[in-house]
């Protein structure tokens, strides 16, 4: 059963550092993904309301606590709002059934009743990002580096997938290239999952987003070094 009122849970989420007297990150206790179960069921205004100080103090807090903790060597990190934004969707459910952040660096972490997520890379690529990719993509030495890149993510967890692929050739390239399925993509991510565990409520869910962040980190450096923020103006 879901708690209302004061939500602390069982504590596990924070704990009090033995050295430095703070208040330090040690997972989700199992109520934040209770959270988000029962959410599911009943995503309402309704709900939300009755159950937000239940988000506030386990869902939310330990995200405050773990980005505070990854900044030094990953850089600020923000927490998506919870509302969903309804104008052109054909759900109107009012509420995320997830909470995200992401960070200065590029990476994402996402906690669900699914359990928890991580990425990094470039979601989705404006424009002029797009053309650089595809030429860097294209290039031998940097297309061949991008291979290698990408086996050496994989071979630590992380797969590496696009995102938004076309389903044939992009124009201008031929379609028996070396490397054409990566010149589909509009997008290219390293990705991980971990299903619900005890672990998720310890310190061992830092040691393994902090593990990704480090695993994923040569295709951010790849991204970032052939293909860069995007330069047109936002809209």
């Amino acid at each position: 059963m879901l708690p209302t009122g004061s939500a602390a849970g069982d504590g596990s989420a924070l704990c009090t550092g033995p050295h430095t007297g703070g208040v330090t990150f040690s997972g989700w206790p199992a109520e934040a993904l209770d959270f988000y179960e029962h959410l599911e069921a009943d995503n309402s205004k309704t709900f939300w309301q009755a159950h937000k100080d239940v988000y506030d103090g386990v869902v939310r807090a330990p995200m405050e606590l773990l980005l505070a903790e990854l900044e030094p060597e990953f850089g600020p990190g923000k927490i998506f709002r919870p509302n969903r934004d309804v104008r052109f969707s054909a759900d109107k459910s009012p509420y995320k059934t997830h909470i995200g952040a992401h960070l200065e660096s590029g990476g994402y972490i996402q906690l669900s009743a699914d359990g928890l997520a991580c990425g990094n890379g470039l979601y989705q690529l404006a424009p002029d990002q797009l053309e650089r990719y595809r030429a860097a993509v294209a290039e031998d030495v940097t297309g061949a580096e991008l291979e290698r890149v990408i086996a050496r993510v994989e071979q630590q967890g992380p797969l590496v997938v696009g995102r938004d692929s076309l389903k044939s050739a992009p124009r201008g390239y031929p379609k028996d290239h070396p490397r054409i399925g990566l010149l589909r993509h509009k997008g290219l991510v390293a990705w991980q999952e971990w299903e619900p565990a005890k672990w998720l409520g310890t310190r061992a869910a830092h040691t393994r987003i902090a593990g990704f962040l480090h695993a994923s980190q040569p295709l951010r450096d790849w991204l970032d070094g052939h293909v860069g923020p995007s330069e047109l103006p936002a809209r």
